[in-house]
């Protein structure tokens, strides 16, 4: 059996930004019921040399769009990130799921051989598609996904694990 690259990238991707979605609903309520600022929350992280909650979720988009653009060969939203509120956080969040949902399986199928170079400040890295998507694009998108996860409960938000996984 085999599994398609779109079917590998999109969903994962939608179903984890629906559940980080789920994560900052529960964190705004929780927030409410102890009685401060839910906004308090997005500045927070777990370690000082750590960045801010702000910037997982920021980073989770930036790695959605960023993976479904290189495979699809399109570009994606550009999102400057200013995100200062839950809401805006949510916002943000919401946009990156109705671009995930934009890109046509077409697009992505076929992409395991495209020649795909990550640009970064340490150089350039070159990937074929799959290699990237496996390899870098899901692990680097599920670890912004976590440590905001991290960052929430470390806040004494009451998440579980099915809160991180979703329920289906």
């Amino acid at each position: 059996m085999t599994i398609s690259m779109y079917t590998a990238s999109a969903p994962v991707f939608l179903r984890m930004l629906g559940n980080l979605d789920q994560l900052l609903a529960k964190a705004e309520e929780n927030a409410k019921q102890r009685g401060f600022d839910p906004n308090v929350l997005v500045n927070q992280r777990l370690a000082p040399d750590m960045r801010p909650l702000s910037s997982q979720i920021q980073l989770a988009s930036d790695s959605a769009k960023g993976a479904m653009a290189r495979l699809s060969g399109g570009s994606p939203p550009s999102m400057p990130d200013t995100e200062t509120t839950m809401a805006d956080l949510r916002a943000r969040i919401a946009k990156t799921i109705d671009y995930v949902k934009s890109v046509p399986a077409s697009a992505i199928e076929g992409s395991e051989e495209k020649d795909i170079v990550l640009k970064t400040p340490s150089g350039d890295f070159p990937f074929k598609g799959l290699a990237f998507l496996t390899g870098f694009a899901l692990p680097n998108f599920l670890f912004h996904v976590t440590t905001a996860y991290a960052i929430l409960r470390h806040n004494g938000v009451p998440l579980g694990k099915m809160d991180f996984l979703g329920r289906g």
